[in-house]
């Protein structure tokens, strides 16, 4: 069964997540598919790119109860992290304006997969948090390039404290360029589509360039840092325990502590 539809009409493509019984978890499965449906976009030479999910979540983050069932955690932490980093790196570095359509939940990961994106819509039922720390584990998905976006302590706000933001906080971090009734989100997708596919390509290609290079010129090097943070958390006792907790739904008794 696939974990991610892909269309591509009148310029713009359509990615959308579809584990949606699940709340499309980041497993491993459903990143290499979007890997793929990134690539497609740029094969077709796709103007705009929209990121989108079924179901009652954008996504719920990374798999965790695929790391509570691993041989090897730290391993599988390693691999899934540099799928999505790589995938997260080809959104900010090609041609296509990136818009995300974020409805119910964007959580830990999912939230950094809707952040990559060069505009965020989202749905009023929207809810953004990080909630890395509450497995032990640090930040991935380009979460570092937040300080960048919405500034360190709004960053380190949602990383340390996890509050859980509705779509209209989420707006006033900066996060979300818009926010929309549930309803309605659907149709502002589409108006917005239409808006950047009517504009000038060549202009949105060097702004998109220009701003994100400005924003964060060592990207790929803040990625590869969350990847070998996150790798060493999930393999320490606190990340451990973490994992077990979540697994077994019950609160986390960090060693560290």
């Amino acid at each position: 069964m696939s974990l991610v539809s892909y269309t591509c009409r009148d310029g713009a493509a359509w990615i959308r997540l579809t584990d949606s019984s699940r709340g499309n978890p980041l497993s491993q499965a459903i990143v290499d598919e979007l890997a793929t449906a990134v690539r497609q976009a740029r094969h077709d030479d796709a103007r705009v790119v929209v990121l989108a999910a079924e179901g009652r979540a954008f996504s719920v983050g990374g798999d965790v109860s695929a790391f509570a069932s691993a041989d090897d955690v730290e391993q599988a932490i390693d691999d899934l992290a540099e799928a999505l980093h790589r995938t997260i790196s080809e959104l900010h570095r090609m041609d296509a304006v990136v818009v995300s359509v974020v409805h119910g939940a964007a959580a830990g990961a999912g939230l950094a997969l809707a952040a990559a994106a060069d505009l965020v819509l989202a749905g009023a039922s929207a809810r953004f948090t990080l909630a890395y720390t509450k497995l032990g584990f640090t930040p991935d998905g380009g979460t570092s390039l937040l300080t960048a976006s919405l500034g360190l302590h709004r960053a380190l706000h949602l990383a340390l404290l996890n509050p859980v933001l509705t779509a209209e906080q989420a707006h006033a971090f900066g996060l979300v360029a818009q926010v929309h009734p549930d309803d309605e989100l659907a149709a502002a997708a589409e108006q917005v589509v239409r808006q950047l596919a009517a504009g000038s390509r060549a202009a949105q290609v060097a702004t998109k360039r220009l701003l994100r290079e400005a924003a964060a010129p060592a990207a790929e090097t803040l990625l590869r840092r969350e990847t070998l943070s996150i790798r060493a958390r999930a393999a320490s006792p606190d990340g451990r325990e973490g994992v077990a907790a979540f697994a077994e739904k019950r609160t986390p008794e960090f060693p560290s502590n």
